[in-house]
């Protein structure tokens, strides 16, 4: 008897440890290409402006001249927010340049590096576009 309370209070005690430390469950880039592939003239199908992570889709022209519809991920709009971007910064129907890293698996998905708008404006991602001009937060801007 005494042997099974031992054995439950260690298996109890580890059990609240494992729940109690701190997770890192945010995925790593792991999955996506260390280059960057483009896709000029692509033209955005949805923006989805959510949590994790902002969603853009957009049809594009591979090398073949075949139509794919790709997606591609960025920050989650917090931090996109404090860059410059807001939930109209694209639009359906918009043409697009977008520079990704694909996903190793062959997926029509990856990560997003930087977008130019069709007047030559760009959107960039917080954590892989690292060569955007450094910003800071102005809540008074645009007032």
């Amino acid at each position: 008897m005494k042997s099974y309370l031992v054995v439950t209070c260690v298996l109890s005690l580890g059990l609240l440890t494992t729940m109690s430390a701190p997770a890192s469950a945010h995925h790593g880039n792991a999955a996506y290409a260390d280059e960057i592939t483009e896709f000029k003239q692509a033209t955005v199908t949805k923006f989805a402006w959510a949590n994790p992570h902002a969603l853009i889709s957009f049809d594009a022209t591979d090398a073949k001249g075949n139509v794919v519809h790709m997606v591609v991920e960025s920050a989650a709009p917090q931090a996109l927010r404090l860059i410059g971007w807001d939930k109209t910064s694209l639009m359906p129907g918009d043409v697009i340049t977008v520079r990704m890293y694909v996903a190793k698996n062959g997926n029509p998905a990856g990560r997003l590096n930087k977008i130019t708008l069709a007047d030559g404006s760009e959107l960039r991602d917080t954590q892989l576009g690292g060569d955007a001009p450094k910003t800071r937060f102005d809540p008074e801007a645009g007032k």
